[in-house]
């Protein structure tokens, strides 16, 4: 007989920072260990998690925005489930202390590192989904959701601040926007990313910052949008 998995202290208090208490911990600790570490390793667990992740996020929009078309709804879902959200809500729940890496990963960094972390957090919801079911799954990416679902307002723009300042500019006529890659600070499970964007019709030029190359670009979008409006 295969001996029973034993939660450590700190497990059994990530997995009621999570919102679940796993009545298999063996799922917890696969969802926890990187390919870097041993196997199994939640890279199967990750597959179907973005799945589980995709369906719930679905739902939840759908229940509280029952006027919103199927194009803003799917759009404000690739929003929710990006990695750069996925990380930032690893990060609340201190996710990456968790994370059971190989001795390369440990000394790179791989505990901080955005693709990790956001893929980790796609295992554990696979982890709960297989340990509880669907219904489980829901009520636990539900409660990490519920700050960014309360933070959307439908009246506001829903299309991402490239896509607006593109259409804004197409309106009128003048030629598209140059983004161009400033700088990338940082070691690499912490890089931050600098872009320029031009607006050659208006002599203008934004910069933004993130943690990667497609948010800085929003960011400088957004920012030249509002000084096109000003």
């Amino acid at each position: 007989m295969a001996e029973k998995i034993r939660l450590t202290a700190p497990q059994a208090a990530f997995s009621r920072r999570l919102g679940h208490e796993f009545a298999d911990p063996s799922l917890l600790r696969t969802a926890l260990t990187h390919r870097s570490h041993s196997s199994p390793h939640n890279e199967r667990l990750e597959f179907l998690g973005d799945s589980i992740l995709n369906c719930v996020v679905a739902h939840l929009l759908f229940e509280r925005f029952p006027q919103l078309p199927e194009g803003d709804l799917s759009r404000l879902r690739a929003n929710l489930v990006k990695k750069d959200t996925l990380h930032e809500l690893a990060l609340g729940l201190n996710l990456g202390e968790q994370l059971r890496l190989g001795e390369g990963e440990l000394k790179s960094g791989g505990h901080t590192r955005p693709s990790i972390l956001a893929d980790a957090l796609e295992a554990l919801f696979g982890a709960v989904y297989l340990d509880a079911g669907f219904d489980r799954a829901k009520v636990v990416v539900g409660n990490l959701f519920t700050a960014k679902l309360d933070a959307i307002a439908p009246d506001q723009p829903i299309k991402d601040p490239k896509t607006r300042l593109q259409e804004y500019l197409q309106a009128r006529r003048q030629p598209l926007p140059v983004y161009t890659l400033a700088a990338t600070d940082g070691q690499a499970h912490l890089q931050q990313f600098r872009v320029l964007c031009e607006v050659a019709s208006a002599a203008l030029q934004t910069e933004g910052q993130g943690s990667s190359r497609r948010a800085a670009e929003q960011e400088a979008a957004s920012r030249a949008l509002e000084k096109l409006k000003a």
